[in-house]
């Protein structure tokens, strides 16, 4: 049977349309006479007819019942439901919920930095904002290290922290091990003193354990 290539609706079905030459499917009030202009029987038939064929050519007609975790997806001939995601382009952000991909290969990647702004004497840090966060210190800083239900085992963050006009600021992390149990001491140039440290939890959760490395000190 060949499909038919016009005579399909363009537009979507309006239940309350008054039969003229462009509603496809008008709707017949229980007195209209089926054989009035516009609602001949044998019109509504073909058009109907047409539509399904149409509809069996862009959705597919093997089984459409879908099954858990199963999307339907263009075939190229129709379509079918499958668990596989083919290659896509995203158009948006995607918020994973904490889930595990597994087998993944990444290329041609980046963290979100978060520009976070003064430090003043204390802040509390949320890897939420993002895994990479420049702050520039603008007082002896104590900063709370992230934890929570949220935060999970394996969690990376590396500050970026630059001195201010004044220097010498220092720093202070709480609930993190450093390489022979000492913090470092932050770079005291002013304005141009920065310094990356990097941080990982291996546990997570409300009571994380996070180790301090320092990646770089007085970077210029």
């Amino acid at each position: 049977m060949a499909i038919p290539t016009s005579g399909y609706p363009t537009t979507l079905d309006d239940t309350n349309a008054t039969p003229s030459a462009t509603v496809e499917f008008p709707q017949p009030a229980s007195a209209t006479d089926l054989d009035a202009t516009n609602v001949e029987h044998d019109i509504l038939h073909t058009n109907l007819s047409k539509a399904i064929v149409k509809l069996q050519t862009k959705l597919g007609i093997t089984d459409s019942n879908p099954t858990t975790g199963t999307i339907l997806q263009g075939t190229g001939s129709g379509s079918a439901w499958s668990s596989t995601l083919a290659a896509i382009t995203l158009g948006g952000a995607v918020t994973g919920g904490d889930q595990v991909m597994s087998a993944v290969t990444h290329k041609d990647y980046s963290e979100t930095v978060y520009a976070g702004g003064n430090t003043a004497t204390s802040k509390t840090l949320a890897e939420t904002n993002g895994n990479v966060q420049t702050w520039t210190m603008t007082g002896n800083c104590t900063f709370t290290m992230p934890s929570g239900s949220g935060l999970q085992a394996g969690t990376s963050l590396t500050l970026i922290l630059t001195q201010d006009g004044t220097g010498s600021r220092t720093g202070a992390f709480t609930g993190v091990k450093w390489a022979g149990g000492a913090a470092p001491t932050l770079t005291t140039t002013a304005t141009t003193g920065i310094d990356v440290l990097t941080f990982i939890t291996f546990n997570g959760g409300a009571s994380p354990v996070w180790y301090g490395f320092v990646a770089g000190a007085a970077m210029a």
